[in-house]
């Protein structure tokens, strides 16, 4: 087939996003595809060299947002009269938060009429939104940590005094539209309450105050409406932030978990219906804490999970026995099903 892969674009997950397109392009080629690979903030058309050249280390945090700005915003509106894309047979989304993954750019797609991978408009528009996303976990009896939105139009110090009675630490502050742990911090204290809620507002106009499960991370990735092995991520940091998530030594994984069967039969479960809560479709990831106790906390679904060489969802494709190239190649057929 004719592949378009679309990678890149302005979000803060740019530099992820860039690596797992490279990762992408390099296995439908493999599998002997025609690739065009295009990212979408620049408008250009990265020739064979130029991908392996993307597919350098991640920095240990993303672009910061003076860095971004010099990027043409109209720049994906430009995508729908892209000649590239009247003559493929399937889009590619290689993109990490921002519009790639909040359903802007697959509403654009949805009016061109091509086929692209992983969720549509509604679902990823929903998955990217945290607090909308909890509502309909609860809504299914999915189990998730305690929370509290806030909108920066709103927020003082009357109101941050407010959060502090109703989320006393340990809590989680992160934007509420973000990926990768952007802005997110691990209050501790109260002296950290204003600092977090102000990295939080620096990427996003609304923050979400979640409680702080201690506990293990454990991950269920979901294809075509199944589950793969668990994943447990042992950071070496406290948290699994994004230096642990995308430099090589900073985390260990363990696939499959080493958990009692039961245990990963109810997160595969959860995950399922969480991914059918949010009508997610073709593939996704399903991000848990469990607690000393053994009770599970339902935290996200990641629409468009990383395919980078440290990524989740290719580990546990792995442990099923499904190399990296095929399981590419079922995320693309998955595409052209319907």
């Amino acid at each position: 087939m004719k592949v378009l892969v679309l990678m890149g674009g302005i979000s803060l997950e740019r530099d992820v996003s860039l690596a797992s397109g490279a990762a992408i392009t390099s296995a439908l080629k493999k599998n002997g595809h025609e690739v065009i690979a295009i990212d979408s903030a620049e408008g250009s058309r990265y020739l064979e060299e130029s991908v392996k050249r993307i597919a350098v280390d991640i920095k240990t945090s993303p672009p910061n947002i003076a860095q971004l700005a010099h990027y043409d915003r109209l720049q994906n509106l430009k995508l729908a009269n892209l000649e590239d894309l009247s003559k493929v047979d399937a889009v590619f989304l290689a993109f990490h938060g921002g519009a790639g993954e909040d359903g802007t750019i697959q509403a654009l797609l949805d009016l061109t009429g091509r086929k692209y991978t992983g969720s549509g408009m509604l679902a990823s528009a929903l998955a990217m939104n945290k607090a909308i996303s909890k509502r309909l976990f609860e809504r299914d009896s999915i189990p998730t940590p305690d929370w509290m939105l806030i909108r920066k139009h709103d927020y003082d110090d009357d109101l941050l005094e407010s959060v502090k009675d109703d989320f006393p630490p340990p809590v989680i502050v992160k934007p509420n539209d973000q990926g990768s742990t952007v802005g997110l911090t691990l209050v501790e204290s109260m002296e950290d309450y204003r600092k977090a809620m102000d990295a939080a507002f620096e990427v996003s106009k609304e923050a979400l105050v979640e409680s702080y499960i201690e506990g293990r991370e454990l991950t269920a990735a979901v294809l075509d409406g199944e589950p793969l092995p668990i994943v447990e991520i042992l950071p070496k940091n406290k948290l699994y932030d994004y230096e642990c998530k995308y430099t090589e030594g900073k985390c260990a994984y363990e696939c499959p978990a080493n958990i009692p069967l039961a245990t990963t039969l109810r997160i595969q479960e959860l995950g399922i219906k969480a991914f059918n809560a949010l009508n997610c479709k073709g593939y996704a990831r399903v991000d848990f804490r469990m607690d000393k106790k053994g009770d599970l906390y339902c935290l996200e679904v990641n629409t468009l999970p990383g395919m980078t060489k440290t990524s989740l969802v290719p580990k546990a494709a792995k442990a099923a026995g499904i190399q990296f190239e095929e399981l590419i190649e079922r995320i693309l057929k998955l595409a052209l099903k319907d």
